[in-house]
């Protein structure tokens, strides 16, 4: 604070009033200063996480939170797309996933997540609690939306993934991880790659994953009191063998009833672009990205 002083004054009691003042500021700064074996308070700075180009938000703290207790940084910024949507979306960051979330649709824009050797080997039991997503800003789907509309609460990140983890388990469960599926492809063909991302997990490592709805119209059939939106497809993209010998994997599924050979849904990850808008594994070098997203592997 500036202090005005009367230039009247004399010189010997400026002189005085200038050293009084000079006191007062070192008692301020002895009281202000840590004494020893004091630790200076510091502010925690998160660092920065990959997020959507579609998301108007993202979970404070969230990534901080992921990193810690995956320890798959590296391997869970692969999963992590790049997208625009009209809609937004807010980005959270889960335990054992992260989701970009449409409170429009009430569903997950895409999910991302990183299943390594170690994790499908969990034994955590299945949790079986749907529920609301406490991180959600917004409107949001409700256990009740589903009740007696015909589809199955699908999820997008599998609870077979997350045995590795109580929380990762649990929180798998939050309806940001969950669509509106047909009963017989949840519980079928979709189970069935489902199945194969943990083979793979084991027999490479660890394995990238990326997957979510597929909206051919922007008015989609609703169910519930909350409007949830029924997808007409969804699609899964995996990352195999990186860094050595990298593959990426494309599918795309019809929201209906089938049995089929999974062969039947592949495309090339390029494919599943085309269809969704989305840019799947940005970090990668652009020289493997653009090689393996063109190629078909064989299963």
């Amino acid at each position: 604070m500036n202090r005005r002083r009367n230039k009247k004054n004399s010189f010997s009691l400026s002189f005085y009033l200038l050293a009084a003042v000079v006191a007062l500021a070192s008692v301020c700064f002895a009281k202000m200063k840590p004494s020893a074996g004091e630790t200076e308070p510091t502010t925690a700075i998160a660092a920065d996480a990959p997020v959507s180009e579609a998301s108007t938000s993202s979970d404070e703290g969230g990534a901080g939170k992921e990193s810690a207790q995956n320890g798959d940084a590296e391997n869970t910024e692969l999963c992590i797309p790049h997208y625009e949507s009209s809609r937004g979306g807010q980005v959270i960051y889960h335990t054992g996933y992260t989701v970009s979330y449409d409170s429009d649709f009430k569903t997950p824009q895409w999910v991302g997540w990183t299943l390594t050797a170690e994790k499908a080997q969990g034994t955590v039991p299945r949790y079986n609690k749907f529920a609301p997503d406490p991180e959600v800003r917004g409107a949001q789907a409700y256990d009740t939306d589903y009740r007696g509309s015909g589809y199955d609460r699908g999820h997008i990140a599998p609870a077979g993934d997350m045995k590795w983890g109580e929380d990762a388990m649990r929180e798998s469960f939050y309806l940001t991880n969950v669509c509106p599926q047909n009963r017989n492809l949840n519980r079928g063909d979709w189970k069935e790659l489902e199945e194969l991302e943990r083979e793979w997990a084991l027999q490479y490592g660890s394995v990238s994953i990326t997957a979510g709805p597929i909206y051919s119209t922007k008015q989609p059939q609703r169910i519930g009191a909350n409007h949830v939106a029924v997808p007409d497809g969804f699609f899964k993209v995996l990352l195999v063998g990186y860094p050595k010998s990298p593959k990426a994997y494309g599918f795309v599924y019809k929201n209906e009833a089938g049995s089929r050979p999974m062969k039947s849904y592949q495309l090339t990850v390029d494919e599943v672009e085309s269809i969704t808008g989305m840019d799947f594994f940005p970090a990668l070098p652009d020289n493997v990205e653009n090689r393996i997203e063109a190629e078909k592997p064989s299963l």
